[in-house]
């Protein structure tokens, strides 16, 4: 199995990798979601049946500690994660299907700063999660950046 995006990160940090972190790396890498620890490990123990879920979460942790994962509380009572980002990007979160759309607008984020130098302080990081529900008739496309 070649090594994935995830697991390079994980030798990067000088994480020991057992053969179930490596496929749990693999999963999570290869997602386009943001899933949560039951959605990894259904796809984990299709690749291995002998990972349980227990091994997954605590796998998670260790990779949520080691800054190579993000968790989210997208309202839907889940923590779910992705890999963390080279660029920061926000997330529009569809209220009737729980899809996760990522975007990155410039003016969101001059607005962003703007609000905490006002305020006296300098913006060191920060998270935006909008929460929708779709228009009838709707899907036109957001011009990022």
């Amino acid at each position: 199995m070649m090594t994935s995006r995830v697991e390079q990160l994980c030798i990067d940090k000088g994480l020991k990798m057992t053969e179930q972190r490596r496929v749990i790396a693999k999963v999570l890498s290869d997602s386009d979601d943001h899933p949560d620890v039951e959605q990894l490990y259904q796809r984990a123990s299709k690749i291995d049946s002998r990972i349980s879920i227990a091994t997954v979460y605590r796998t998670v942790k260790l990779f949520e500690e080691a800054n190579i994962l993000d968790r989210h509380d997208f309202g839907d009572g889940r923590a779910r994660y992705e890999e963390r980002p080279e660029e920061h990007h926000d997330h529009l979160i569809d209220m009737n299907s729980g899809e996760v759309i990522e975007f990155r607008d410039d003016e969101i984020e001059r607005l962003q700063a703007y609000v905490a130098e006002t305020l006296g302080y300098k913006l060191v990081g920060h998270r935006l999660e909008l929460y929708g529900v779709r228009l009838k008739g709707a899907g036109g496309e957001f011009k990022k950046g």
